[in-house]
C-alpha cells in the first residue's frame, strides 16, 4: 500500500504537475492575459494594478464563479422572464404560449378586479410587522440563554434547529390540523377572545393568526439562534469585565455592548426570516397566486401566467419593501446610539 501511494505521489509530482503548470503559464502569459508582479495586462495595453484587496476579492470571486454562473442560467433569466410575460395575457396554444399584450393591465387588475389578493397582501404585511419581531426577540433570548455557562450547549442547539429540518410542506400542515402549532392555554383562558375584543380587526386579525400559530412562528428561528449565538461568542469577555469594574450592571452590558455588537447580524436575520416566512409553502399569499396561475385560463384578465407572474411581482416588491422598512429602522437605532 505504501508504495502504490508513493508512486501515485511521484506521478502527480514528475508526470501531471508539469503538464499543469504549462497550462497555467499559458493561461496567465498570453497575447489575451499576461501577468507581471504588479499589474495584469489585457490586449498587451490595458494595465490593471494589482493589490492585496483585488487579488482577494479575484479569490472570493473565483469560490463563488459556479454559483454566480448557475444563477445568471437557472434563476436569473426565469425571474426576468416572468416579469415580460407579466406584461401579457398567456394562453396556452399547445406546446407554445400565445401571448397578447396588455401593458400594466395585470397589476392594475391584482388591486381593482381581484377582491382577495390586496386583502391577502395587507395580511401578510401585518403579519411580518408582528412575526418577524416577535421571531428576532425569541432566537436573540435564547441565543443569549445557551451562550451562557449551561451544560450540554450543543443538545441545545440540536433541539432548536430541529424545527428548520422538519418544517417541510406536508408535515406543518399536518401539525397545524393537528392544533400542534398553538397553546393551548391560550385557547382555554380566552386570550384571543380578549384581543378579539378590544383591538380593532385591523390589527386583531394577524394578533390572532400569531397567537393561534405561536409555535410555528418560533420555529422560524433555528437559523437565527445560530446566526446570533455565533455573533455573541465572537464578542471579547474582557470588554464585560471592563464594564463591570467601570460599575455597569448587565442591563447596561446589554444596551452598550451586546446589542451594538451584534446588530449586523441582527439585520442578516431580520432579512432572513422575512425571506423564509414569505416563501413558506403554506403562505396564503403564495397559495393564491400558485390557484390563479395554474387556473383554466380565460378571456378574464385574473388568471393564467402572466396575471400569476404579475402577482408574484406585487408580492415580491412588497417583500422587498418590508425588508427595507426593517432594516432603516435598524440603521436609524445603529445611528442615534452613536
Amino acid at each position: 500500500m505504501k508504495k502504490l501511494l508513493t508512486r501515485v505521489s511521484d506521478f502527480f509530482t514528475y508526470k501531471v504537475g508539469p503538464v499543469m503548470d504549462k497550462v497555467k503559464h499559458a493561461l496567465t502569459h498570453n497575447f489575451i492575459l499576461r501577468y507581471t508582479n504588479s499589474h495584469v495586462v489585457v490586449f498587451s495595453f490595458i494595465k490593471i494594478k494589482t493589490t492585496n484587496k483585488r487579488r482577494e476579492a479575484v479569490t472570493g470571486l473565483t469560490f463563488i464563479l459556479i454559483w454566480i454562473v448557475g444563477y445568471l442560467i437557472f434563476s436569473l433569466y426565469p425571474v426576468f422572464y416572468s416579469l415580460y410575460l407579466s406584461l401579457f395575457k398567456v394562453k396556452l396554444d399547445g406546446q407554445d404560449l400565445s401571448l397578447l399584450y396588455l401593458g400594466f393591465e395585470n397589476f392594475k387588475a391584482a388591486f381593482i378586479s381581484d377582491a382577495i389578493f390586496p386583502e391577502l397582501l395587507l395580511e401578510y404585511v401585518m403579519e411580518m410587522v408582528i412575526n418577524v419581531p416577535v421571531v428576532i426577540v425569541f432566537a436573540l433570548l435564547i441565543a443569549m440563554l445557551i451562550n451562557t455557562d449551561v451544560k450540554g450547549k450543543g443538545v441545545w442547539r440540536t433541539i432548536f434547529f430541529l424545527p428548520v429540518i422538519i418544517s417541510s410542506g406536508p408535515i406543518i400542515s399536518e401539525l397545524i390540523n393537528q392544533g400542534a402549532t398553538t397553546l393551548p392555554s391560550i385557547e382555554n383562558y380566552g386570550v384571543i377572545v380578549l384581543v378579539l375584543e378590544n383591538i380593532g380587526d385591523f390589527i386583531a386579525n394577524p394578533v390572532q393568526n400569531l397567537l393561534e400559530t405561536i409555535l410555528l412562528v418560533l420555529w422560524f428561528s433555528g437559523i437565527q439562534i445560530l446566526i446570533l449565538l455565533a455573533g455573541l461568542q465572537k464578542i471579547d469577555k474582557s470588554i464585560y469585565e471592563a464594564s463591570m469594574i467601570d460599575g455597569a450592571g448587565p442591563w447596561e452590558s446589554f444596551w452598550k455592548i451586546t446589542l451594538p455588537s451584534i446588530m449586523p447580524l441582527i439585520s442578516v436575520s431580520v432579512v432572513y426570516t422575512v425571506v423564509s416566512m414569505s416563501v413558506f409553502s403554506l403562505n396564503e399569499v403564495i397559495i393564491w397566486i400558485q390557484e390563479k396561475m395554474f387556473a383554466v385560463s380565460t378571456d378574464a384578465v385574473t388568471n393564467g401566467f402572466g396575471y400569476g407572474a404579475a402577482l408574484a411581482w406585487i408580492y415580491f416588491l412588497t417583500m422587498v419593501l418590508l425588508i427595507g422598512v426593517f432594516i432603516g429602522l435598524l440603521n436609524i437605532k445603529r445611528r442615534s446610539r452613536r
